[in-house]
């Protein structure tokens, strides 16, 4: 199975930065010891200008590199698919690819590459924060293709994780994260229940016309709901049904839960 790379250029600068922090805690740890006799902390504050110019200078900012690495697998003979994600607190971005005969392709860290496991017709992918640089702290956005079922597994720390599965074939979906909210465009077709659970952060579903959808949100005092009465039905507390005139339609049920913030059901 060929895999395709294309990488944008990047400076290994902010290295300087994590030698420079650590440098500096040093320094303020011994004078708090008053190890360093007359030593004056306050005068190392010019060389900090200095060194953020420079990273002005040579990457137009002074924040943890931006840079992506594009990367494309062809589908080959796979015929099921999982992606599993831990991106600690980098924002991840989902969506159905455009491109023909292609199994997954788009943008992630600088330096860094997926893994795949391919066993027969089914391939297995993994996207890992700590496989990737830590300065790297750019988004990753992948397309999945349209015509074959996805186990999505996505977990995060700190970012957000953005969903539009539309027109992506599901047979199952798990969302995690810590500090950050998740947006999900409903699928047409799942074979089994979607899970999205954030312990503080907001809930966001869209269910486009036309899709069946059934959404049960387990609420708290510090998770609540708040939903579209002309999209959904609240026949019973917690459970929301999308509006269709297709009752044949296949339901595609969603499980919501969290700690601290809200479910939005539009």
């Amino acid at each position: 199975m060929a895999q395709k790379e294309k990488r944008t250029k990047v400076i290994a600068f902010p290295m300087l930065w994590a030698l420079l922090i650590a440098g500096v805690g040093v320094i303020l740890l011994l004078s708090n010891f008053g190890l360093l006799g007359n030593f004056n902390v306050v005068a190392l504050l010019p060389l900090l200008l200095v060194i953020a110019g420079a990273q002005i200078l040579l990457r137009g900012d002074f924040i943890p590199n931006a840079d992506t690495r594009d990367f494309g697998i062809t589908r080959g003979s796979v015929e099921s698919a999982t992606l599993e994600i831990s991106s600690g607190a980098v924002d991840v971005d989902i969506i159905a690819l455009q491109r023909e005969g292609r199994l997954i392709a788009g943008q992630f860290a600088v330096n860094s590459r997926p893994m795949l496991d391919v066993r027969d017709t089914y391939a297995h992918l993994k996207l890992m924060r700590s496989k990737t640089p830590w300065w790297s702290y750019a988004d990753w956005k992948i397309a999945l293709a349209q015509d074959l079922p996805w186990q999505i597994l996505v977990s995060t720390h700190l970012g957000q994780v953005t969903l539009d599965l539309s027109q992506v074939i599901v047979h199952d979906v798990v969302v995690g994260t810590g500090i950050g909210d998740i947006r999900l465009v409903c699928p047409r077709e799942a074979f089994n229940p979607l899970f999205l659970r954030s312990t503080f952060g907001n809930i966001h579903i869209l269910t486009p016309l036309g899709y069946r959808a059934k959404i049960v949100v387990r609420q708290s005092r510090l998770f609540t709901v708040t939903f579209d009465p002309q999209r959904y039905d609240n026949p019973q507390t917690g459970v929301y049904l999308a509006h269709v005139e297709d009752e044949s339609a296949p339901i595609i049920e969603i499980q919501v839960s969290g700690t601290f913030g809200d479910a939005y059901l539009t």
